[in-house]
């Protein structure tokens, strides 16, 4: 349930600002505005089917109101021809209060109301966060004293157990998250340089790990790429939990686990995954003497606490200024990445079937507790996106008037309200297969894989 009201929560905030920047930039040109409503009030994208609100009010010229299907939102703004409208006011003048009576650089603005918002509203959350928490990293220096984990991910590409990353497509990796650069990772002809067994090498990555990529983070149980290895001992314990029970404590170092000799947390990890469910025996180091135990591992290979890493980390703090540098980055680097799969599934190096995904996989990124910091990142990012997928060329999207609109400021000739209710049509058919293509896709998804 706390999924399911946090990405309710994040589609409302970022829904009533959309909406609110095309109603501001409309009322700016004194163009009347009928509805402004949060949530669709009818089966979107067709706007006459189960056309009902939860609750409406008019106030002036404006009925607000909130929907009944949560997954978007809309104004209705007099004399344009989009999903809400009764296309019957087409066949009567235009009046001086309506979208279609304005100037072509007047409508331009207010159709890219929504999306200037989205932008600014991406770009003021990751510059929040990036203000108020900084960068907490681990220097690619420290990481390499000991080299990464590789996984099945990771061993695919061609990474092993003990490489030390130096450099990524030729640039030198400064901390561990540029090695996880998801820019980089789609890019054509990526690869990694290496220092192997005292040897500088390339690994070049697959022409078709974004596929793989793709695939696992939709699959039920997602395969591990690289981590680094980390030397550890005990940190916060949960009392509740076996390690507790057992008479671990905290800044105990593990040194053995079922005769496996432990020496980093991804060590003791693989381990307890091998023994769920069993009594296992341990030895912990506790300040100089070897203490014998034995721990219950539960069903998730756990037993209760979290390590303190002993990896020197860093956090980078910024100022205001250098956090709307940064956060601005953070925010159109999303958009890079859109652009970079977008190309992929163009060009067929990415697979629709996991590159796509609807409100089955948004709700499967949304924390299971009130992590607020990683509740705002998510919707900083879903808000970069949604400015993303609105400027797409699609009648019916905003994308689809602004390209129109742009073509009547080129040209200086207006289409016909003929033609604007034609590819209205086509746009509306258009989203209503790609809606249930998205949905099919989803469930396939999810119970499938």
């Amino acid at each position: 349930m706390i999924q399911l009201f946090l990405m309710l929560l994040s589609l409302a905030i970022l829904v009533a600002l959309h909406e609110l920047g095309h109603f501001v930039a409309a009322r700016m040109f004194k163009i009347r505005v009928e509805r402004f409503y949060l949530f669709f009030d009818f089966l979107f994208p067709l706007p006459n089917v189960m056309k009902f609100a939860l609750f409406k009010k008019k106030i002036g010229d404006t009925e607000y109101g909130l929907g009944w299907f949560p997954l978007g939102g809309y104004v209705q703004i007099s004399g344009m021809v989009d999903e809400s409208m009764d296309l019957e006011t087409l066949k009567e003048e235009p009046k001086p209060w309506e979208f279609r009576s304005k100037p072509a650089w007047q409508r331009l603005i207010v159709m890219m109301g929504g999306i200037i918002v989205n932008v600014i509203l991406g770009i003021v959350i990751f510059t929040c966060l990036t203000y108020f928490h900084g960068t907490r990293f681990t220097p690619m220096s420290e990481i390499n004293k000991y080299g990464i984990v590789s996984y099945e991910l990771g061993k695919y590409v061609g990474l092993e157990t003990g490489d030390k990353i130096l450099k990524f497509n030729g640039e030198p990796v400064k901390e561990f998250t540029d090695v996880l650069n998801m820019d980089k990772l789609l890019q054509d002809n990526s690869y990694y340089t290496v220092e192997r067994n005292g040897k500088v090498i390339q690994v070049s990555i697959p022409d078709d790990f974004a596929n793989v990529l793709a695939k696992n983070q939709k699959s039920k149980e997602p395969k591990q790429f690289i981590t680094q290895k980390i030397p550890f001992e005990v940190g916060k314990l949960v009392d509740t939990m076996a390690a507790a029970k057992a008479g671990i404590k905290v800044g105990d170092k593990i040194i053995d686990v079922a005769a496996n000799r432990i020496v980093y947390f991804n060590d003791l990890q693989d381990v307890l995954k091998l023994n769920k469910n069993k009594v296992v025996p341990v030895k912990v180091d506790r300040e100089g003497t070897i203490v014998d135990l034995q721990v219950k591992v539960n069903k998730e290979g756990k037993i209760g606490f979290a390590p303190k890493i002993l990896l020197k980390d860093s956090i980078l703090h910024y100022t205001f200024s250098e956090s709307i540098v940064a956060g601005s980055k953070q925010a159109f680097g999303i958009i890079t990445g859109q652009l970079n799969g977008f190309a992929k599934l163009f060009t067929g190096k990415l697979n629709p079937r996991y590159a796509l995904g609807g409100v089955v996989s948004m709700y499967d990124v949304f924390p299971s507790d009130f992590d607020w910091v990683w509740f705002w990142g998510l919707t900083g990012a879903i808000s970069m996106s949604l400015a993303f997928m609105n400027f797409l060329p699609i009648p019916a999207l905003d994308g689809g008037h602004v390209i129109i609109l742009m073509y009547e400021i080129i040209s200086g000739k207006k289409p016909s309200d003929k033609f604007l209710e034609t590819t209205q049509r086509i746009g509306t058919v258009i989203l209503l297969t790609l809606m249930v293509t998205v949905l099919f896709i989803d469930l396939l998804n999810k119970f499938s894989m």
